[in-house]
């Protein structure tokens, strides 16, 4: 008798233990799938909830958004972002920006350099000369510690050591994803520095409105709050000029296809960028307001999302890279089908004086808030 009922027991525990590890996430993703041991430490996936039946995955490798569920204005929910389903496809990635906290500098700078009190720090370059977003073991490509604050928040630290990439000074940051009751994805993040140093964090969620996997977001239609935006040379490092939409390609300050002017209008900027890769001076009353930055309409699912920020400048880019890279359960993700808008410091401000300054020094905190808003419009 007790051997029988030693066995059900064993078999009871032995289910539930399967059961526990196969659950499913809204998305259909395994947390079992990015369990993995990466530079020493362990990965998982953080599972956020809110009362409205929203969920959002992270990952504390590279401090990635792997996944959004938003509902259209039929309540049907779907994962809006791109990203892979498990941690191997993750670490082998031919887009390694996916979702992505972006650090210690966000976007460019020109050929890897730049100077703080007439000392010059050459950083690692690792596009055509330049360094972007943090060079190749930048913030997405680390293992940040993670901390669950209950259903809807998660906090990530990382210590990013001096001369680590080439930049100088030990920055301790710390980045808290929340989400709200209102379908709000809040980023806060925060920084401080034993030297002086220079910080532009980011976050690189490739979003397509209608579903990831979707095949283009050119039939979304987009608002920016800005009057002005970056040129850019060959290389795509600003010029240093701060240029007026009016009468251009750029000009989303009322609603906008996002494809209508890609490849009808003959112009120079679109060229070089291979569509949308700039970044936009956002219309802001008081340096470090929280601002409505922009906004994007997914027209059959009527998905809508927001972007507000503290931050002077916004990256919109369009896609323009992507080349059938495979994703989530078998989806490719071909040319155009995703777009990020980055809130953000200018591109290369440590080289342009004339740029808001992203110098970091003792004594000084970096704060930057970030909010994805969802909703629908029916």
């Amino acid at each position: 008798m007790k051997k029988t009922l030693f066995c059900v027991a064993l078999a009871a525990l032995t289910l539930a233990s399967c059961s526990k590890k196969e659950e499913k996430t809204l998305s259909g993703l395994l947390k079992s799938q990015f369990q993995k041991e990466v530079q020493g430490k362990k990965t998982d996936l953080y599972v956020l909830k809110n009362k409205n039946g929203m969920e959002v995955c992270i990952t504390n490798f590279g401090g990635k958004v792997v996944s959004i569920m938003a509902p259209d204005k039929n309540g049907k929910m779907a994962d809006v972002v791109l990203c892979e389903d498990n941690m191997d496809n993750m670490l082998k990635s031919t887009q390694p920006y996916f979702g992505a906290t972006i650090g210690r500098y966000g976007n460019r700078i020109a050929n890897a350099k730049f100077k703080i009190d007439s000392t010059e720090y050459t950083l690692a370059a690792n596009n055509n000369g330049q360094a972007l977003h943090g060079g190749p073991k930048g913030f997405h490509a680390v293992m940040w510690d993670a901390k669950q604050i209950g259903d809807s928040a998660v906090e990530l630290s990382y210590l990013a050591k001096d001369g680590e990439e080439g930049y100088p000074g030990n920055l301790q940051c710390k980045v808290v994803y929340t989400l709200t009751s209102n379908n709000e994805l809040k980023i806060n993040y925060e920084a401080t520095t034993d030297k002086a140093t220079v910080v532009n964090l980011t976050h690189h969620s490739f979003f397509n409105l209608a579903g990831e996997g979707a095949s283009t977001i050119n039939d979304h239609v987009l608002t920016i709050n800005a009057d002005k935006f970056n040129p850019v040379d060959s290389v795509l490092i600003p010029t240093g000029e701060l240029a007026d939409v009016t009468g251009t390609p750029f000009d989303f300050r009322k609603p906008m296809v996002i494809g209508q002017r890609i490849d009808t209008i003959n112009n120079k900027q679109m060229k070089l960028g291979k569509g949308y890769d700039h970044n936009w001076i956002i219309n802001q009353k008081k340096q470090g307001e929280m601002t409505f930055a922009a906004k994007i309409v997914e027209p059959k699912s009527g998905r809508v999302m927001e972007v507000y920020t503290t931050e002077p400048g916004i990256q919109f880019y369009g896609g323009n890279f992507l080349n059938n890279d495979m994703g989530k359960f078998g989806h490719k993700y071909p040319f155009r089908s995703a777009f990020c808008l980055e809130t953000q410091h200018f591109p290369d401000s440590p080289n342009k004086p004339q740029f808001p300054t992203t110098v970091l020094r003792p004594g000084q905190k970096y704060a930057h808030t970030c909010i994805y808003k969802f909703s629908v419009e029916k």
